[in-house]
């Protein structure tokens, strides 16, 4: 380790641009940057996102909404670009305050229901249709559980190892190392759960599957920060089992390419409006010269 240390001022004091791939966005205060309203569409749910873990996980629920037959799951999804600072327009913020994407507008209500947080989203929706969430009172803890489980641990990993181990400008040792010890432990949690369980919360596929894939099957898979092997992904038998059988759902895959702005033309559907849009407007289809 390097023998430079640190001092804390007295009072911290803000220096913009301090470094990293998000020194252009970041900052301690929260509210809108400029004005701007967002984009209504044609369907009573509005999503506002981009295909991060958290996004992903509330399109891989509408998608699966969608694919048992519950029509009123249709929904628009707009894109919101996080590094132009989309999640500062005054609209965003008056659906968002904390300005983090996904955020949600539910029009079937009156007034409009605004949502933000993707686990409130994912039990709303879960609730609003009767879908993916136990009706047992056991099962549903259970499935709770999980889910605000995720809620808690996903910071450690996005916001930690992720930020140290992928995006901060210089490789720190202590940082890296404190959060791939707790990352390993959060996927041992996992491992001895789905020893003995089809799904995380059970027997049952569930949002508690749709909120952890994202984060934790895609990171086993080497989707996330590429650092499978660093975390000797390939050692965690029950959850790779698990991440490969989510991946594999139609849904999932279709729920994952919505709001991408990213990775092969043919994976990105940066708008969704109708399901038709998976085979008409995806970027290879709109831009085909590239």
């Amino acid at each position: 380790m390097s023998g430079n240390t640190y001092t804390p001022p007295k009072v911290w004091q803000w220096e913009q641009g301090n470094g990293g791939k998000f020194a252009n966005i970041n900052r301690p205060i929260s509210g809108a940057t400029h004005d701007q309203e967002l984009p209504v569409g044609k369907h009573p749910l509005q999503l506002y996102s981009l295909a991060t873990p958290n996004g992903v996980k509330v399109t891989i629920l509408l998608e699966e909404l969608l694919a048992v037959g519950i029509k009123a799951a249709e929904y628009d999804a707009w894109l919101i670009n996080i590094m132009e600072g989309e999640q500062f327009s005054s609209g965003f913020v008056a659906v968002n305050p904390n300005s983090k994407i996904p955020a949600m507008v539910d029009h079937s209500t009156n007034p409009p229901t605004r949502l933000f947080e993707s686990g409130s989203m994912m039990l709303y929706l879960a609730e609003k249709f009767d879908q993916f969430i136990p009706k047992s009172a056991a099962g549903r803890t259970e499935c709770l559980n999980w889910l605000f489980w995720q809620m808690a641990s996903a910071p450690i990993l996005g916001g930690g190892f992720g930020h140290f181990y992928a995006y901060a400008p210089e490789k720190y040792e202590y940082p890296i190392n404190r959060y791939t010890m707790e990352v390993k432990r959060q996927l041992d949690v996992l491992e001895k759960q789905l020893a003995n369980h089809d799904y995380i919360a059970g027997d049952e596929y569930t949002i508690a599957d749709m909120a952890i894939w994202p984060w934790y099957g895609a990171l086993v898979r080497n989707e996330v920060y590429e650092a499978a092997e660093f975390l000797d992904a390939s050692s965690y038998k029950n959850v790779l089992r698990w991440a490969e059988e989510v991946a594999a759902r139609p849904a999932v895959k279709r729920g994952r390419m919505v709001n991408k702005a990213w990775g092969e033309p043919a994976s990105q559907l940066r708008e969704r409006h109708d399901a038709s849009d998976f085979e008409l407007r995806t970027e290879d289809k709109l831009n085909p010269e590239g």
